[in-house]
């Protein structure tokens, strides 16, 4: 069995940012000449997310597809946009100390909502590989998620390819 491994990087914006990545994340299996096996996309980032659905078609005045801004208004109904310190418990007196060791503003780390709804929607997804393509169904795109509204940030999208 061959494993192999792609990565590639995405901009994100300073409110919700949804990339469909399917097409690059089809040109990694293709790099990997692996045909019938299990593709696994993963966010190494602890406020994104690796989400399977099917293109809107339709995007909001900002870009976002129609059905990923939904997403985003029921996620606000369960989990709130943090929009000030001590809305959540996160971040603590010693986190903030921590980031501005680390070069970081305060302010940074009011992102407990992108951490909670991260863990809600699960950091990677596992998909088929039968004949050399991905087994998304009729509509499936990968969309990489990333959460946080407090910066825009490079991020980084890995693909781990195991099959033969």
């Amino acid at each position: 069995m061959a494993v192999r491994h792609a990565s590639f990087t995405i901009q994100s914006d300073r409110r919700p940012t949804f990339e469909d990545v399917t097409t690059r994340v089809e040109e990694a299996l293709a790099a990997s000449r692996i045909s019938n096996g299990i593709l696994l996309v993963f966010s190494q980032h602890t406020t994104c997310s690796v989400l399977i659905q099917e293109a809107s078609d339709d995007t909001n005045y900002w870009g976002t597809d129609l059905l990923m801004q939904d997403l985003v208004s029921v996620l606000e109904g369960i989990i709130p946009t943090c929009r000030t310190e001590g809305q959540y418990l996160h971040p603590g007196p010693k986190h903030i100390v921590a980031a501005e060791g680390r070069d970081e503003l305060p302010a940074w780390s009011l992102n407990t909502d992108a951490h909670l709804r991260s863990v809600l929607m699960g950091r990677s997804q596992s998909i088929p590989v039968i004949d050399g393509l991905m087994q998304l169904g009729e509509f499936g795109r990968i969309y990489f998620a990333d959460f946080d509204q407090v910066r825009a940030r490079e991020r980084t999208v890995r693909v781990t390819i195991s099959g033969e």
